[in-house]
């Protein structure tokens, strides 16, 4: 009897240790924070977040990522005024005498010549303000192409110059509370994207201050003029007839831009515009 005893404990205590290592082996997976499928979820979506703020929104909508990216692409410098499509780069080199500004091409919001000066011509108003300067390289070309005219029997006038990116920026507004956004871009520009802004362009008029920065400027004898003898001085006819659809604007003839003499000798024999002369892609809107 007592042989059976013994051997019914000696059974039991190797029951019980038994039972006791396969409840431990069993219950570590539930235990170990590695195994977590949502602790990996979370680390993996910080670590390829691109900034904290990201984060939340890339982790509740992944389709909203290729839009960042898009954008980065499409825009390398951020633009001060991006078209709706992002379309719109921001120059190089702004200081340049030859640079392209247009409605793709945007001027930084915070450039301002570093060279204006008064040019010594006649304006159809008295005030020396921000609209009466050019830079200086332009004004003394704008000063030798008004001598010329008026050697010519021609008497012109200026009308606007230069312009600052906020005042740009008021005049835009102000076209499109008159005439609504659609009209106002086809005459106007979005600012940053005005050659006012280079202090390489200037409207000009008849010494007498009709037709100022108007159609009825055309076919005048001071439009002929200029049309006919700018490119002597350095300057284009910025916007010319026929090429909306190229340059984004309509025909202006009172519109000049100072480009450099060789540059503006070769664009008028050449009867291009700017975006054609530099193979730009036609703005059409």
């Amino acid at each position: 009897m007592n042989t059976k005893m013994t051997y019914s404990l000696t059974l039991f205590v190797a029951l019980s240790i038994v039972t006791g290592c396969s409840s431990k082996s069993e219950s570590t997976p539930t235990l170990s924070p590695a195994t977590s499928p949502t602790t990996q979820a979370t680390a993996t979506s910080t670590a390829s977040s691109p900034s904290p703020s990201a984060t939340t929104a890339a982790s509740a909508t992944p389709k909203t990522t290729p839009k960042a990216t898009a954008g980065a692409v499409a825009s390398p410098i951020a633009s001060p005024a991006p078209s709706k499509n992002g379309d719109i780069q921001v120059v190089a080199k702004p200081e340049s005498v030859t640079v392209l500004v247009n409605k793709m091409n945007s001027l930084p919001s915070s450039y301002e010549p570093t060279d204006l000066v008064y040019p010594d011509i006649p304006f159809i108003f008295a005030e020396k303000i921000e609209k009466r300067k050019m830079r200086s390289t332009a004004a003394k070309a704008i000063e030798k192409l008004v001598a010329g005219a008026e050697k010519d029997g021609i008497h012109l006038a200026g009308v606007s110059a230069y312009r600052s990116y906020a005042t740009q920026k008021s005049v835009f507004q102000r076209y499109v509370l008159k005439d609504g956004e659609e009209k106002a871009k086809t005459y106007s520009a979005v600012p940053g994207t005005s050659e006012h802004e280079t202090g390489l362009a200037i409207d000009v008029t008849g010494s007498d201050g009709k037709c100022a920065a108007e159609d009825c400027f055309g076919g005048t004898k001071e439009a002929n003029w200029l049309e006919k003898h700018a490119a002597e001085y350095g300057f284009i006819i910025r916007y010319p007839k026929g090429k909306s659809a190229i340059t984004g604007y309509q025909y202006e003839p009172w519109h000049i831009r100072y480009v450099g003499v060789d540059v503006s000798k070769d664009i008028e024999a050449k009867k291009v515009t700017m975006e054609e002369y530099y193979n730009a892609v036609p703005v059409s809107k």
